[in-house]
């Protein structure tokens, strides 16, 4: 067994045991974090400031008024252009001058002129010419696409309107085999078509004409005690929306019309009818009896 002398002696530029790891200049990748420590929160870094222009440059961009007005008279002639309106910083080297637009039809636009200077310049130029719309400009309608412009109301006589392509609304139906017995069955229930309302369009359209004028929430059905679902002029839809609704019968009420089966108007087949003379919710007033005054003489 050999000597301790013989042993290796210790790297004198090796760490001591249990001494930590000498820490490296802030920055690096491998700098240590102290054990139990958290790492310090990092502040998000603030917005650059906003540089404004010196105040040579501005008075230089600002004052361009007349380089901008010949601009327009130049591309649009005189008669186009109106009164000063103003003008705003873009960025530090950068104006836009906006003067008043006297054109047909523009009632409201306005002419802005966008002027540029370099810092130590000493004048500015152009950089565009436009026609925008101010503040009380007559705009067109925003652009709607074709598929919905048409709105409930629109069709009219000769008007083709096909559906749209994989309208959710419809599946496909039950077409006919040729056999009488399944095909009379078929049409009996409502099928036979090529096309026949998915789940989706039943509760679509249930859900509209619930919400709609002759829903239980409309003025009329909420000022009557009585609903369709009980009146005689009530026929009642077939397949799964017969439980629902119905179509109105009577001429002088939603007549043609589909109907909620709490739904409900003054037309009710169960309405009593009036009795005794005059209307049924007011006395009758006599009119013809005359009350006689003794008028005193203007003398006494």
């Amino acid at each position: 067994m050999g000597s301790m002398d013989s042993m290796t002696e210790p790297d004198p530029q090796a760490p001591e045991p249990g001494s930590a790891t000498e820490p490296v200049e802030p920055g690096s990748a491998t700098e240590p974090v102290e054990p139990g420590s958290a790492t310090e929160p990092v502040e998000p870094a603030s917005a650059p400031e906003p540089v404004v222009p010196s105040p040579e440059l501005e008075a230089l961009l600002r004052g361009a008024v007349g380089q901008a007005r010949t601009a327009v008279v130049e591309y649009s002639g005189e008669d186009s252009i109106g009164e000063y309106l103003g003008a705003e910083l873009e960025d530090p080297t950068a104006a836009t001058h906006r003067f008043l637009a006297e054109l047909p039809g523009y009632r409201g636009w306005q002419w802005a002129v966008v002027v540029a200077a370099a810092p130590g310049a000493t004048h500015a130029t152009i950089s565009e010419v436009v026609l925008v719309p101010g503040p009380t400009a007559l705009l067109a309608p925003k652009w709607i696409p074709w598929e919905e412009r048409v709105r409930p109301g629109d069709l009219g006589p000769g008007d083709l309107l096909a559906p749209p392509a994989q309208d959710p609304r419809l599946v496909p139906g039950y077409m006919g085999t040729g056999d009488p017995a399944i095909d009379d069955v078929a049409v009996e229930v409502g099928l036979g078509r090529r096309q026949v309302l998915s789940m989706w369009g039943r509760a679509e359209a249930a859900q509209r004409w619930h919400d709609g004028e002759y829903g239980p929430g409309s003025a009329m059905a909420r000022s009557t005690r009585r609903v369709c679902r009980d009146c005689g002029f009530y026929v009642p839809l077939g397949g799964a929306l017969s439980v629902m609704f119905g179509v109105c019968a009577n001429e002088y009420a939603a007549d043609g019309h589909v109907v909620d089966a709490e739904y409900g108007c003054g037309a009710h087949s169960d309405t009593p009818a009036a009795s005794g003379s005059g209307s049924p919710l007011f006395d009758p007033y006599d009119d013809g009896v005359l009350d006689l005054v003794e008028r005193s003489d203007a003398g006494s």
